[in-house]
């Protein structure tokens, strides 16, 4: 996860109390440290969850949905509307 010799700081004011109790009772639940937690979540945030750059760069790189030329998906809601609008007609006028 990360070095052991590592000494860098990470320091963290205006922590409103009821969330650093919060945090502190997540930690004992999970038996370790403050300190230890929160290194794990900053470490997770750091390299396993995306920014929000990352993300949209990955739907950019997968390229259009469906077929091209094909219809959009306004077209094909619009046409499923339609036909639940002609059965619920039909439906009635028994």
């Amino acid at each position: 996860m990360h070095n052991a010799c590592m000494s860098n700081l990470i320091q963290i004011r205006n922590v409103p109390e009821d969330v650093q109790e919060r945090l502190k009772e997540r930690a004992a639940a999970q038996g370790e440290s403050l300190n230890t937690y929160m290194l794990r979540m900053v470490v997770h945030e750091a390299e396993q969850r995306p920014t929000m750059d990352e993300v949209l760069a990955r739907i950019r790189a997968r390229g259009p949905l469906g077929k091209p030329g094909g219809p959009s998906a306004a077209e094909l809601i619009r046409e499923a509307r339609e036909e639940r609008d002609a059965q619920l007609m039909a439906a009635i006028s028994k």
